[in-house]
């Protein structure tokens, strides 16, 4: 099932500590990050990282990834093997508001497979919030374009007990030659929505 590294946002919670310098290009699978640019050769994208937000390392990643997996195995009784996932940019501006990107061989066995994997990637992860016990509602799923590719966005918005929206998660898929390619991006302010929408929107794809 094509929905394994997006899994460790279930631990919408988690604390995220600061962390020393690192070298940013040890922090991701795949690409190069330069000057706030990042480019991946793979997907043939280019995106630039909002100025004063943090590179997110690869053990923060890596934490998110085993609280996420341990969610999933609770609820549905299974392991998700992601050892094909490829890390690609991931950064933040807090713990609540981050942006993370992906990539994953995914090559289609028959027509609208691709299509259909998004609409179960959207129905396990609410099922798996609900049986949580947590307060969700999603989106309607809508199409988006993004320097002239049309990507699937689905969401979800996330309650506290009190009703309060304290969280809000949207998924941007596309499956670009043979390569699912995911970003998604947390947050509880429409300002760093904004931000992070910026930057995916004005990144560039390789034509």
């Amino acid at each position: 099932m094509q929905f394994k590294k997006i899994l460790f946002f279930l631990c919408i919670c988690v604390s995220v500590n600061a962390c020393k310098e690192v070298d940013p290009n040890k922090q991701f699978d795949e690409g190069n990050y330069k000057d706030q640019l990042y480019v991946s050769k793979e997907i043939g994208w280019q995106l630039k990282v909002p100025k004063g937000w943090e590179i997110i390392t690869k053990s923060q990643k890596d934490d998110y990834s085993q609280k996420g997996k341990k969610v999933f195995k609770d609820v549905h009784d299974m392991d998700v093997d992601d050892s094909s996932v490829k890390d690609l940019i991931a950064f933040k501006k807090d713990k609540y508001n981050i942006f993370l990107s992906n990539s994953e061989s995914f090559k289609e066995t028959y027509e609208g497979e691709w299509k259909e994997s998004s609409a179960n990637l959207k129905s396990i992860l609410y099922d798996t919030y609900k049986s949580k016990g947590i307060n969700v509602d999603s989106m309607a799923t809508i199409t988006e374009r993004i320097d002239g590719l049309d990507f699937e966005r689905i969401g979800f918005v996330i309650y506290g007990s009190d009703g309060e929206v304290i969280l809000n998660q949207l998924y941007y898929r596309k499956l670009i030659n043979g390569v699912a390619f995911n970003v998604i991006l947390n947050y509880n302010n429409e300002k760093d929505k904004r931000i992070m929408q910026d930057a995916l929107f004005s990144s560039k794809f390789r034509k």
